[in-house]
C-alpha cells in the first residue's frame, strides 16, 4: 500500500499537475480502487474488501473523484494515524488494525486475485443477465443462431441454456 501522496507523485495514479481536488487525503493510503471502467472482478473485491474492513468509518474512507480517462475512480482508503492499543503476548502494542487486516488481503491477492469468490460470481451473472435484457431482440436473435440455441428463445429476458454453456459465456465476457 502507498499512500496517496506518494501514488501522486510517481505518477503512478496520474499526477498533482492534474489534479484539481482536495489534498486532504494525501496522507491516506490506497487499499482498493475501481472506476467506471472496472469488469466485475474489481467491482467486487473492491466491495468485498471494504466489508471485510469494516464498512466506511473515521479510519476507512472511500473517496470519489472524476477522472479524464476513466470518468471516474473510487478509491478504499485508510487513515495511518487511527491507532489503537491492543495487548500481544510479548507486551508490545500492535497498532492501526485496519492497515494489518488490508495488507493481509492484499497479500491473499498476491497467490488468487479474488477476495470472495461467490460474490464475484453473483455480480458476473447480473451482468449477464442484464446485457440479456438490454438486448434488441435482432441481437438476441443473431446470438441463438451462432450457439445454436433456438432462435425463439431470444424471445424470453432469461438467459436460454445450450448444451456447452458458450452463450452464458460470451455474455458473462463481454
Amino acid at each position: 500500500m502507498r499512500a496517496w501522496n506518494d501514488a501522486m507523485n510517481s505518477g503512478c495514479l496520474d499526477n498533482w499537475d492534474n489534479y484539481m481536488g482536495s489534498r486532504d487525503h494525501a496522507n491516506l493510503f490506497n487499499f482498493m480502487g475501481q472506476s467506471r471502467d472496472s469488469d466485475c472482478l474489481e467491482k467486487s473485491n473492491f466491495d468485498c474488501g471494504l466489508e471485510l474492513l469494516g464498512g466506511e468509518s473515521d479510519a476507512v474512507q472511500v473517496h470519489r473523484f472524476g477522472h479524464w480517462a476513466v470518468g471516474w475512480i473510487e478509491e478504499i482508503m485508510i487513515d495511518p494515524s487511527d491507532w489503537f492499543e491492543t495487548e500481544w503476548r510479548s507486551g508490545a502494542w500492535e497498532h492501526n488494525w485496519y492497515m494489518l487486516e488490508a495488507d493481509k488481503i492484499l497479500s491473499r491477492l498476491e497467490d488468487y486475485p479474488v477476495v470472495n469468490e461467490e460474490h464475484w460470481c453473483e455480480l458476473e451473472n447480473e451482468q449477464a443477465e442484464q446485457y440479456w435484457e438490454q438486448m434488441r431482440l435482432s441481437e438476441r436473435v443473431e446470438l441463438c443462431q451462432r450457439f445454436g440455441v433456438s432462435v425463439f428463445a431470444a424471445r424470453h429476458n432469461w438467459i436460454p441454456q445450450d448444451d456447452c454453456g458458450d452463450l452464458y459465456e460470451y455474455l458473462r465476457t463481454e
